[in-house]
């Protein structure tokens, strides 16, 4: 059996009332009308067009159409599809067949609004009552013309996908044949009388094929879907399919959302502190590896697919980048991912402003994360930031998603609700739009803390439609505190965000256990330690925890602090290269008969004074090291905070957008202006100029062209390419249509294909 394209339904003439051709009713069109066409179709305006009949040949080219046709949804591919079976390619038909085909199935207005979006975007064209639609736009209906006309599919989707289970090898695979090209197949096995016991005669027994005629079959549309991974619906239902989700509070959704961006914050920052300590290796490819993952996870506590996510918007941000570090670690490898010295900045922004440069890089984030650790076509697995991960169309994916949110009233939609609203909304994209793809990226706009409950924060409104997110998430985040509650078991819990002078405070004398909503912190040796280091005084932690605990400062919490304090910082270390002085000759002495003193080389001046050569933080590091708690001084011998903030990489420049420019209003309407210029120009000189003084093709170089091309005469045309390279050749015209002439050219003897607004002059050769 062999797929074959689609057939079509009967046409016949609706009206033989006379319409303009697609060039005059583009110049019949308001500035506005035509503003709104070069605003839907940007493509139509780069380069300017000079007169309407170049726009109508952009317009009418299959790439531009194509584009163009990838923003229609299923309704409007039905008001396509019914004039197409009336043949309205060529030649004008009746507004009233639409209605009547959809009377009753769709409300009147919300036709109207479907035409009209078809005009607006100049798939559909002429008068109000007698259309035409532009030829290349039926090619790009994502489904047979005239299935419209056909039974609705009687297997639902779990009924489909038991009949796929008990399904042979050898009927899985022309089914699959049928999914992956034409649903229309030809084969002598749907005659009746065939043998019940053949493939197709199997298949059309259990409603996996539908019959057409004895030697016709199509796969049914959902069972297309199916085995393709698509959302299952019906695309010949000219109305959207509906959501069983219940209306969620916005307080819910923005406090569901707010913890979200809490913790997102929080693990960026982990990530951030992690590679500053310790930079990770770039592969070959410049990804981060799978090892270097790991070891990330290990040392934050995030789990390894988090930290893939993490590292993707951390570099979409600026706030990590490729090159070599300062300080540089001390091996062999002269690449790493590190923090750039902007991350600095971000680290001292307040948690609303963190949050909104994350998520405002993820929203426009030309890739998809959520594919990192799953196998390539190697089976290798595919790692951070690797070029395996870009997805040119991603950023767009995902504003289909959250608009589709936006529109539905802040009703919870669940993952496969979602892709099947999207699929009927977007049915050419439904293939990139699948249920895991929804899945995946609902996922991650929960971990941005853009989606809650199934529904679009307030927040996330703010940045998919250009408010302001960073106030929208202040205002969902809880209001800081300025107290903790201290534990007995010297544990130390904040009910809420805290206020970041405290956040520094307890951070730094404390670890954190867990976080959320709620954060608990431990206190031991250590972090008391790490504080004196820090330059803070055994009084100043006892006035911290006296002046900011709601509870009682535990005894034990008190004699920790102080037995802690009057083993540290005995031992002083300076610069000289390096001293460490002691008022305790004896707690000296043991530091000069340990380990360390040969690898420091340290040498007594005198019995509370050594000095070494070594830099002042190897020093501290290795006594550290060796179990004593040496304290920095500075010249005045007071402690100084000696911590290094970690590796920094520059900057990385930002990349330029591979998206070009789309024209404002006022260039648009600018763009307009020129092109009633160039009509007028037109009209009196009876040729039209192109943006770059060359001339553009005419109604008389179109019917020249088509002339020659039905006497099979040769031509010499000018033309123009898009470097703007002007020359003349001689060819000889196969067709013209669509904007396009196919001719052989007798220079290289093949065909080859001109754009017609670049055609600058034409004339017969002979």
């Amino acid at each position: 059996m062999t797929p074959t394209p689609g057939t079509e339904g009967a046409a016949e003439t609706a009206s033989t009332a006379p319409t303009p051709t697609l060039t005059s009713w583009l110049a019949d069109r308001k500035d506005a009308a035509l503003t709104e066409l070069l605003r839907l179709r940007p493509d139509l305006a780069v380069p300017p067009p000079a007169t309407s009949a170049i726009l109508a040949a952009r317009a009418e080219q299959r790439a531009s159409v194509v584009r163009a046709a990838d923003l229609l949804d299923s309704l409007e591919f039905t008001v396509l599809e019914l004039l197409a079976l009336e043949q309205a390619d060529q030649m004008p038909v009746a507004r009233r067949h639409v209605d009547e085909a959809l009377a009753g199935r769709v409300p009147q207005r919300t036709l109207d609004r479907a035409l009209a979006r078809l005009r607006a975007l100049a798939l559909v064209w002429g008068d109000d009552e007698h259309l035409r639609i532009v030829r290349s736009a039926v090619e790009t209906i994502p489904w047979r013309v005239g299935r419209i006309n056909a039974e609705p599919d009687d297997l639902s989707e779990d009924e489909i996908r038991a009949a796929l289970d008990a399904s042979e090898p050898n009927e899985r695979e022309l089914l699959t044949t049928l999914a992956r090209s034409s649903p229309i197949g030809r084969t002598r096995d749907a005659a009746p009388g065939t043998s019940p016991d053949r493939p197709v005669q199997r298949l059309l027994s259990r409603g996996l094929l539908r019959w057409i005629d004895a030697e016709t079959v199509e796969l049914p549309a959902r069972v297309g879907q199916v085995l393709r991974g698509e959302a299952v619906f019906d695309p010949s239902s000219p109305t959207p399919p509906p959501l069983s989700g219940r209306k969620q509070k916005p307080a819910d959704v923005n406090a569901a959302a707010a913890g979200e961006a809490l913790e997102l914050v929080r693990h960026c920052e982990d990530i951030v502190a992690a590679l500053g300590d310790a930079p990770a290796p770039a592969l070959k490819a410049g990804g981060v590896g799978v090892r270097e993952v790991r070891r990330l996870s290990k040392a934050t506590g995030v789990d390894e697919a988090r930290v893939g996510l993490l590292l993707e918007l951390l570099a979409a941000a600026g706030l990590i980048a490729r090159g070599i570090p300062d300080p540089a670690p001390l091996t062999d490898v002269d690449d790493y991912w590190a923090p750039t010295v902007a991350v600095d900045g971000w680290l001292t922004s307040g948690t609303a402003r963190r949050w909104a440069t994350v998520a405002g890089a993820w929203l426009a984030l030309p890739r998809r994360p959520w594919i990192i650790g799953s196998r390539d076509a190697t089976d290798k697995p595919i790692s951070a930031l690797s070029e395996e991960v870009r997805a040119p169309g991603a950023a767009h994916e995902r504003r289909l998603l959250l608009e589709l949110l936006a529109e539905t009233g802040g009703k919870e939609v669940s993952a496969t609700e979602a892709a099947r609203l999207l699929a009927w909304r977007r049915p050419r994209w439904a293939g990139r739009l699948g249920p895991h793809v929804v899945e995946r990226t609902l996922a991650e706009a929960r971990t941005l803390g853009l989606v809650a409950h199934g529904a679009l924060s307030s927040p996330g409104k703010a940045l998919l439609h250009g408010g302001d997110p960073e106030a929208e998430m202040e205002a969902a985040l809880p209001q800081p505190i300025d107290y903790v509650l201290v534990q007995a078991d010297l544990t130390v819990v904040a009910p809420g965000p805290l206020i970041p002078e405290l956040l520094e405070q307890i951070t730094l004398v404390a670890d954190i256990e867990s976080a959320g909503a709620a954060s608990m912190y431990r206190i031991s040796e250590a972090s008391i330690r790490r504080a004196l280091d820090a330059g803070l005084t055994a009084s100043e932690l006892q006035a911290l925890f006296a002046t900011r605990s709601k509870t009682p400062v535990p005894q034990s919490l008190t004699y920790l602090i102080d037995d802690v304090a009057r083993r540290h910082g005995r031992l002083r270390a300076g610069v000289a290269a390096s001293f460490v002085r002691c008022e305790d000759p004896a707690l000296l002495a043991e530091v000069l008969s340990s380990p360390v003193a040969e690898h420091l080389a340290l040498r007594a001046l005198a019995p509370t004074v050594v000095i070494s050569q070594a830099p002042l933080k190897e020093v501290l590091a290795e006594l550290r090291g060796a179990g004593f708690a040496p304290a920095g001084e500075d010249s005045s011998g007071a402690i100084v905070d000696l911590r290094p903030r970690g590796a920094r990489v520059p900057a990385a420049r930002a990349a330029r957008s591979r998206v070009p420019a789309v024209p404002n209003d006022d260039q648009l309407a600018a763009l307009v202006r020129s092109l009633r210029s160039g009509d007028k120009a037109a009209a009196s000189s009876g040729t039209g100029l192109r943006s770059d003084g060359s001339r553009a093709s005419t109604a008389a170089t179109m019917t020249l062209l088509q002339t020659a091309a039905q006497v099979r005469r040769s031509v010499t045309i000018g033309y123009v390419d898009a470097q703007g390279v002007a020359s003349h050749r001689i060819v000889q015209p196969v067709s013209v249509g669509g904007g396009q002439l196919d001719a052989l050219d007798q220079a290289s003897g093949e065909v080859r294909r001109f754009t017609l607004h670049r055609i600058t002059s034409v004339a017969f050769a002979d």
